[in-house]
């Protein structure tokens, strides 16, 4: 591997917001000399003058494709961002042949693609998390759902879903119908699990909140916070997506609160994968609840993701202050006790631009023209990261169905937000098919206007 100090390649596996959050951060090292993505997007190479070279006709799980680039292009680093790459054992295919990786084997990232084994390790390690039974066929389901009194469950496919796999209903009929729903998951939904609603001990319900922690399998550093707003529709209304927006710092996480999200799960997480012989390497993700219990808040796993959220990355590493290079290798060669983590504590707002009908529908919108892309990335505080956006002739086109991501930065959660819609509001799409929530880190924004 050459020094440091010179011009280092890197290769970001990933394809979406995710991937080009990581393309800029890597790009402003003063390490790094040139950016590969894999799949890539068409937007990755607005925040650089860096060369960003994409490979938009692979996949995140073309691993003999992705060797063969790395071996023709002298490649120092490889970040492994996407989830369906790690399940498919590319961490473990790069290790073997000596290119310095970030992210978990296959066995260690099974605490994500697998949600009934990461149930099971849960138990195992007395990390607090809902109820839950995993049903091996529907007719399971069914029979469990009938022998229970009338409440709100969740229905989850256990392999990877895009995001989109946890289904909610709000009463034991709404249950039967989401079961019947896994269908449309085919593999990843075959096996699935019942989860009962967190609620706190008075009845109340629960905040989310993400956490995020560098880990090099024995040693962890938190990196950062934030609130994900997953329903489609304002005030949590709607399908689950893969995420509509967040904000950073969740004022839901008190000193108390987050001193026991430490202790009682990313601690036992990390030590449970060392000690059952899957060190964690990489940016572990903490999907979790505040609950409240004996009148106070208490954490509970929601979910583990073995790669940074999107989009919260969006939010969370734009405020890291260390170089991403440095950090990056630290954790590829298995050692970050002596790593001071510097972050610039600013709070930021993300809101995903998506095509009308997502996550349903929306393939009417593939190929009309976005406008608006180019003045909101000009304004002061405000950072643009594109997904699924086709760029031909210095036009914007949709292709996917979440299509960009604007994130506004300031002092409090009321003044990032007050940027991340100035931005917004000067973008749009053909026939008026542009959806975005209006109310990221609308519970924040609550509090602080509150003075609580």
């Amino acid at each position: 591997m050459k020094e440091r100090n010179t011009g280092n390649t890197v290769v970001v596996v990933d394809g979406g917001g995710r991937g080009a959050t990581l393309v800029d951060k890597y790009a402003q090292s003063k390490h790094v000399e040139r950016i590969i993505a894999v799949p890539g997007n068409d937007l990755m190479k607005i925040n650089t003058d860096k060369p960003v070279q994409i490979y938009p006709q692979l996949k995140t799980t073309s691993i003999p494709e992705i060797l063969e680039i790395c071996e023709r292009e002298g490649v120092d680093l490889v970040d492994v961002a996407q989830d369906n790459a790690v399940e498919a054992g590319l961490v473990d295919a790069l290790t073997a042949r000596g290119v310095p990786t970030v992210g978990p084997t296959k066995d260690a990232g099974q605490i994500e693609w697998d949600k009934a084994w990461s149930r099971e390790f849960g138990e195992r390690h007395g990390i607090p998390q809902p109820f839950f039974i995993i049903c091996l066929n529907q007719q399971e389901g069914f029979s469990f759902i009938q022998s229970q009194p009338d409440q709100p469950w969740f229905i989850k496919a256990s392999r990877l879903a895009e995001g989109k796999g946890a289904l909610p209903a709000k009463n034991n009929e709404e249950a039967v119908e989401r079961i019947k729903e896994m269908e449309r998951f085919k593999e990843a939904g075959k096996v699935f699990l019942i989860e009962k609603w967190l609620r706190g001990d008075d009845g109340s319900a629960g905040e989310e909140f993400s956490t995020y922690v560098f880990s090099d399998g024995r040693n962890y550093k938190v990196i950062g916070n934030a609130q994900d707003h997953k329903r489609v529709n304002n005030f949590d209304e709607g399908e689950n997506t893969g995420g509509m927006g967040c904000s950073t710092p969740p004022l839901v996480l008190t000193p108390e609160l987050m001193r026991d999200v430490e202790v009682g799960v990313i601690n036992r997480a990390i030590n449970g994968l060392h000690a059952e012989g899957r060190p964690y390497r990489g940016v572990l993700y903490l999907g979790g609840m505040a609950i409240r219990k004996n009148g106070s808040l208490s954490p509970s796993v929601i979910e583990f993701n073995a790669r940074w959220g999107d989009p919260e990355v969006q939010v969370v590493l734009p405020g890291l202050i260390n170089d991403l290079f440095e950090v990056s290798m630290a954790l590829a060669q298995g050692d970050i006790s002596s790593l001071q983590l510097q972050m610039d504590n600013k709070a930021r707002v993300v809101v995903t631009g998506a095509s009308k009908g997502y996550p349903g529908d929306y393939k009417e919108v593939r190929g009309k023209q976005i406008y608006g892309l180019d003045e909101a990335r000009k304004i002061d505080g405000v950072r643009l990261y594109g997904a699924g956006i086709k760029e031909e002739d210095g036009r914007h086109y949709a292709s996917g169905g979440r299509l960009f991501y604007i994130v506004g930065e300031g002092e409090t959660v009321i003044d990032a937000r007050r940027k991340t819609y100035g931005a917004m509001s000067v973008v749009s799409i053909d026939g008026n098919n542009l959806h975005f929530r209006t109310d990221i880190g609308w519970r924040d924004v609550q509090r602080l206007r509150k003075g609580l």
